[in-house]
């Protein structure tokens, strides 16, 4: 019991030590517990219209001010984090699943790497941006769209670390007993490979979610994300730059809102990477 105990204990220790992950953890809890409880928190509902209202500074009675149509700031914006985590947890789901096949698929099968990585590298040889850009516009746009063309677009990243680590496991000893043993493919990858990728996949997991909520707001920004209807931190900028010299509100705290999401998850990302790493282990 205390063999199984003492590696809890450090593992909370090395967890709690991390300053700039647990930042980030609150950051992020934060944010998903506004969004989950947004139907609470609001003040108003995000599309009402208070026209006689329109363009007020922050106050108490609208904290982060309103917008041109008299809408409440504050309450869009705690709406527009759960469209974003929305669609960030559907692009981490795509590209998780396709980056997991592929990636196995070249690594621990030598006749399909060779053309599976020369698809990853077409991919990846086009902007981020560009490339969601252009599926969006040839599915055309919508909530569920943007979530599949980011998917996509985020697939390579996590095919690229999977290969890798897979070309490393193909390798090792226990693998290699078990193909000569001859225990089933599916029975080696599902036992043998993928569990020992559960780690490498988490941490680059959390930065495509980062990167899916930058790209989210900046597809919405530029008019081809998600309908306008919807609220949005993106759609929330674009409107608003053109008040942004007498109502600089209307881009500061949609601004705020993406930058704390992304540096939250950046830090937790760096802070997973960090804590699974076994040299790090070694180490402290």
């Amino acid at each position: 019991m205390a063999a199984v105990s003492m590696p809890f204990a450090s593992g909370l220790r090395r967890l709690f030590g991390n300053r700039a992950m647990l930042v980030g953890a609150i950051i992020l809890t934060v944010v998903v517990l506004a969004a989950i409880l947004a139907p609470w928190i609001a003040p108003y509902a995000p599309n009402k219209l208070s026209i006689v209202n329109k363009l007020k500074p922050p106050s108490m009675t609208n904290v982060f001010g309103t917008d041109e149509f008299g809408r409440d700031i504050f309450s869009r914006a705690i709406f527009a984090g759960r469209i974003s985590l929305l669609v960030s947890l559907g692009v981490v789901a795509i590209s998780t699943v396709l980056g997991v096949i592929l990636g196995v698929a070249a690594g621990f099968f030598r006749s399909l790497d060779a053309p599976i990585s020369r698809l990853l590298d077409a991919m990846m040889s086009f902007p981020d941006i560009l490339l969601a850009i252009a599926l969006v516009a040839a599915l055309g746009p919508s909530l569920s769209t943007v979530i599949l063309a980011l998917g996509i677009t985020y697939a390579p990243r996590l095919a690229r670390i999977v290969r890798g680590s897979t070309l490393v496991l193909r390798e090792l000893p226990y693998i290699e007993a078990a193909v000569a043993m001859g225990l089933p493919t599916w029975q080696i990858l599902a036992r043998h490979v993928l569990l020992n990728l559960a780690s490498p996949i988490l941490v680059q997991s959390t930065f495509v979610f980062a990167s899916a909520m930058l790209a989210e707001a900046s597809l919405s920004f530029l008019g081809v994300g998600v309908s306008t209807d919807m609220p949005t931190w993106g759609t929330m900028l674009a409107s608003g730059r053109e008040y942004m010299n007498n109502a600089p509100w209307l881009m500061v705290f949609p601004g705020l809102a993406i930058v704390f999401s992304v540096l939250s998850l950046q830090l937790l990302g760096d802070g997973l990477r960090d804590l699974v790493d076994p040299r790090l282990a070694k180490e402290s």
